[in-house]
């Protein structure tokens, strides 16, 4: 059932896509599974899981949109990537800027709905024309129903990612501390660093954005916040030789009565086949940087696991980029 409010929003953003001249107006919001969504449609059901952390998932080759709250999906839309000498890339991106009503200042001042900026070159999510077909020169468009609706469960530092396959998350329970097996003396430290953050942030407007990345290549770990390295250090890695594969986990929960962590994981390449888990287990952080991390664990947060070097200005073949927004790789 379509409650109301989300009746309305659609209705008045369809408006707005005929007072601005995109095509596309009468993109609809449907009853439907996202595998059965006919270009132009989406769907919108926030009730299945009220809150908790947002990732938003963009499949390149299905041309769908996929938003996950707390792991569940929530919602899904058709889209529209870069086309041919344009394409969109592929990664782990944050959201950088947020703008209702955003014109381009690279394409003649054309107008860009609901903009969510993952790139300072130019790539974001942003309402536009849907052929049914890759067209845009790199950003992702949506419906302007559902970039409405998407606009205002969106914030800057939120993770999007770019996949080049239907990637869906699974979730992981690691016991103890993530990066090392730990009792729960270091699990008490986590959970009480976690609790910290919650209430300060919960007293002001501004959260603080955490993300690590792990490189399997330099056995490297990179601790980001707010868009900015703070502490650096070196990992262990099990099996060395075997690949640690492309890895997404977000924080999206805390089990006190097992000393738990909860995962919500994925891999965003479709070269990538090592298990969530079985990566996730494998890395064990040096002492120094793993004390830092621990200060800095916060609920939503992220780690992404690379097997590229994290050198800046480091891109592989494929144009595949991790927090390139920010000035990583």
């Amino acid at each position: 059932m379509i409650d109301r409010r989300g009746f309305w929003m659609g209705l008045a953003a369809s408006a707005a896509l005929v007072r601005v001249g995109l095509p596309g107006a009468f993109a609809a919001r449907v009853d439907k599974t996202a595998e059965f969504l006919a270009n132009g449609e989406f769907n919108w059901f926030p009730e299945r899981s009220p809150s908790g952390p947002v990732v938003v998932i963009v499949s390149i080759p299905d041309q769908v949109v996929h938003v996950y709250r707390n792991g569940i999906r929530i919602a899904a839309s058709t889209c529209s990537t870069g086309k041919a000498g344009h394409e969109t890339p592929t990664g782990v991106f944050k959201i950088l800027e947020k703008d209702k009503d955003h014109k381009s200042s690279t394409y003649n001042d054309a107008p860009m709905p609901n903009m969510n900026r993952l790139t300072w070159s130019g790539v974001a999510l942003h309402a536009g024309n849907l052929p049914g077909y890759p067209a845009s020169h790199g950003c992702v468009r949506l419906p302007m129903g559902f970039s409405a609706l998407l606009f205002s469960i969106t914030k800057v530092g939120m993770t999007v990612v770019i996949a080049d396959e239907d990637s869906q998350p699974s979730s992981v329970v690691h016991p103890g501390m993530v990066l090392g097996d730990y009792g729960k003396k270091a699990f008490g430290a986590v959970d009480a660093s976690i609790k910290r953050h919650e209430y300060s942030e919960g007293r002001t407007e501004k959260a603080t954005t955490t993300s690590i990345v792990v490189s399997g290549r330099d056995r490297s770990l990179t601790l980001w916040e707010n868009g900015r390295i703070t502490a650096t250090g070196k990992v262990d890695i099990a099996n060395p030789k075997k690949p640690i594969g492309s890895h997404l986990y977000t924080l999206t929960g805390v089990d006190e009565n097992n000393a738990q962590l909860t995962w919500t994981s994925m891999a965003y390449s479709s070269k990538d086949r090592a298990s969530d888990t079985e990566a996730l287990q494998r890395i064990k952080a040096y002492p120094d940087i793993l004390k830092k991390v621990q200060k800095a664990m916060r609920q939503g947060m992220t780690l992404v696991t690379t097997d590229d070097s994290s050198n800046s200005g480091n891109r592989s073949a494929d144009n595949f980029t991790i927090f390139s927004g920010v000035g990583l790789y």
